[in-house]
C-alpha cells in the first residue's frame, strides 16, 4: 500500500497556516468553544464492540472531533478481548491500516508487558519506567505516519500506569497564541531528527529528520514528537529552542487529562499528546500489567 506523506506546507487556505489569521480565529473559536474539562464525560460505555450501536458510535466520533480521543469501556464481563474484538472496533471507526512496528505481532497488534529482553534495550514501553511526553511513531518515516491508535488494557498494573492525554489541537493552539514564530519553527522540515536505530553493525531502522507539526494532505494537523532528551538531535536555532521550552511549559502546567485504564477500558485517538507513570506489577504471573496498542495510518474517520 502507498501511504502519502504528511507535509509541513499546506494550502495557506488551511487554519493551521501561520499566516491564515482569519481561518485560525474561527477553528480557535469553534476548537475551544465548550471544550470538556472532566475526563469522565468522555467514557463510552460498549455492549457490543463487534457491532456498535448508532448511539455507541456516534458518541464516540462526537468526543474524537473535540478532544481527538475518547474513553471505550466494553460493559460485558463476558466479552473475550482478544485482537479480533480490537480490529472489529476500530474497522467500524475507519481504521484499517494498520503500522507493523518494532516489537508488534505479525497481525501489527502490539501487547504492551514488562519484557526483561526488550527492556535491555531501552524500550521504555516494555518496561515499569514512566513515558515522557510524546506521540506514538514520531521515528517512523514520512510516508508510514502513525495518525491513530488504540491502547487497550487488558490487566491493570498492580499500582500506577496512569496517563496523562492533552489534545495535540490544544498545544497548537496554546503556542501560537504565545508566538506564532514558535509554530513556524517546529514546523520547519528538519527541527527534529530521531537517530538511526543500530544495534552494532545491523542497521534496525534508518534516522528520521523532519517537522513537529505538519498539515496533511487531508486538511488536518499532525504532530509528531517527543520530550526524551537521549537520542533527539534538535535543529539548532533560538527560535526552536524557545519553542520546545515553551511547548514542555504548557504540558506541566496548563490542564491535562488524567486517566489509569481498568480492565475492559481502553483509550482511541488521532494520535494525541500522552504519558504514562511508572508502575508496580503484581506477583502474580496471570495478573501482570498487559495491554494490547494498535497504531493505524489512517486518521479516525470523523463523519
Amino acid at each position: 500500500m502507498e501511504h502519502t506523506p504528511s507535509t509541513a506546507h499546506a494550502t495557506s487556505a488551511s487554519p493551521f497556516h501561520v499566516d491564515n489569521t482569519l481561518e485560525y480565529k474561527l477553528w480557535r473559536s469553534s476548537k475551544l468553544a465548550d471544550y470538556p474539562i472532566d475526563i469522565n464525560g468522555l467514557i463510552v460505555p460498549i455492549v457490543d464492540p463487534y457491532q456498535l450501536s448508532e448511539l455507541e458510535k456516534q458518541q464516540l466520533l462526537s468526543h474524537c472531533r473535540k478532544t481527538n480521543f475518547a474513553i471505550y469501556r466494553f460493559l460485558s464481563p463476558k466479552i473475550q478481548v482478544d485482537k479480533f474484538v480490537l480490529q472489529a472496533l476500530t474497522a467500524q471507526l475507519g481504521l484499517h491500516h494498520l503500522d507493523h512496528n518494532l516489537g508488534a505481532d505479525e497481525d501489527g497488534v502490539t501487547a504492551l508487558q514488562v519484557s526483561p529482553a526488550l527492556g535491555t534495550q531501552e524500550y521504555i514501553p516494555y518496561t515499569n519506567h514512566p513515558l515522557n511526553w510524546h506521540t506514538d511513531g514520531y521515528y517512523n518515516s514520512p510516508e508510514c505516519q502513525v495518525h491513530a491508535f488504540l491502547i487497550h488494557c487488558v490487566h491493570p498494573a498492580l499500582k500506577g500506569g496512569e496517563n496523562q492525554l492533552y489534545d495535540h489541537e490544544l498545544a497548537y493552539i496554546k503556542l501560537r497564541d504565545i508566538n506564532p514564530e514558535y509554530v513556524d519553527a517546529l514546523m520547519l522540515p528538519d527541527v527534529m531528527t530521531i537517530p538511526a536505530n543500530q544495534e552494532g553493525t545491523l542497521l534496525i531502522r534508518a534516522a528520521q529528520t523532519g517537522p513537529v507539526f505538519s498539515i496533511a494532505p487531508q486538511g488536518h494537523l499532525h504532530m509528531r514528537y517527543t520530550a526524551r532528551t537521549r537520542h533527539i538531535q534538535w535543529k539548532s536555532h533560538p527560535k526552536v529552542t524557545a519553542a520546545i521550552q515553551t511547548l514542555m511549559s504548557i504540558l506541566t502546567q496548563d490542564m491535562v487529562f488524567r486517566y489509569c485504564l481498568s480492565a475492559n477500558e481502553g483509550i482511541i485517538c488521532n494520535n494525541i499528546l500522552h504519558n504514562r507513570s511508572g508502575f508496580t506489577d503484581s506477583l502474580n504471573p496471570q495478573q501482570k500489567r498487559l495491554l494490547y496498542r494498535m497504531r493505524f495510518y489512517d486518521r479516525i474517520k470523523m463523519d
